[in-house]
């Protein structure tokens, strides 16, 4: 932790700013850190003497947050994960394969058009009212190395997060996967590569799959492994 070490005489830095005549005694300055743009510095006044030293900030903030007490209090079934993030909490929550209706809304001046398909396992990464991270798997997952996949769904960014569009998410975590299929589905997003039989539209899977009990998973695009995914929020996104 310690990188250098500077002992200097100890100089009055500050003045006592109660009145002398209400007896109370000056209260001393025993650790002032400083945090610079590029290094933090901690000074350490003991006595007749000043100790300054360079610190690594996480340390100082581990430090700081070993009285704090963390809980997730009751977790939604099939919670993955949660991890601490600096948006806020994040829960991993694994979704069963199934068979799924969905709605695409095609045009709109035309009521949607309904899909009733098998679709593969699914892990949502969700956060509070906002709109979700998908991912698809072949099982639920019980390892790091574990592959995760291209979700074969519409409505989502190439870095697997949703659009919500006008989509309003709910604050119970539990409620965030069913929310986002029940939200309608739109053919003028980006559907590609979520297919390796269809690249170009993942709605022709849909239409292929319509009335099928079994979803092709030897069809599903690589995205990366569930490693990855446990270190979401580790770096701006």
């Amino acid at each position: 932790m310690t990188i250098t070490d500077e002992v200097k005489p100890k100089a009055p830095a500050f003045s006592w700013a109660v009145p002398k005549e209400l007896g109370i005694p000056p209260d001393p300055l025993r650790l002032r850190l400083d945090f610079h743009h590029q290094s933090t510095v901690m000074t350490y006044f003991h006595d007749e003497t000043v100790i300054t030293k360079q610190v690594d900030a996480m340390d100082v903030a581990h430090a700081l947050a070993q009285e704090l007490s963390f809980g997730t209090g009751l977790l939604p079934n099939n919670t993955l994960w949660w991890k601490n993030t600096r948006g806020g909490p994040v829960f991993a929550i694994y979704v069963e394969p199934k068979v799924w209706r969905l709605a695409l809304e095609e045009r709109i001046d035309k009521p949607p058009k309904r899909f009733t398909i098998p679709l593969p396992g699914f892990i949502f990464l969700c956060m509070q009212g906002q709109p979700p991270w998908v991912v698809a798997c072949k099982k639920k997952p019980t390892k790091e190395t574990d592959i995760v996949y291209h979700a074969p769904l519409a409505n989502l960014f190439r870095n697997g997060k949703s659009c919500p569009g006008s989509h309003k998410y709910p604050t119970r975590i539990a409620d965030i996967a069913p929310s986002f299929f029940m939200a309608f589905f739109t053919a003028t997003a980006d559907l590609r590569g979520r297919s390796k039989k269809y690249p170009d539209n993942v709605i022709k899977l849909w239409k292929s799959l319509e009335g099928k009990k079994k979803y092709p998973y030897d069809d599903l695009v690589d995205f990366g492994k569930v490693g990855d995914l446990m270190r979401f929020g580790d770096v701006p996104e």
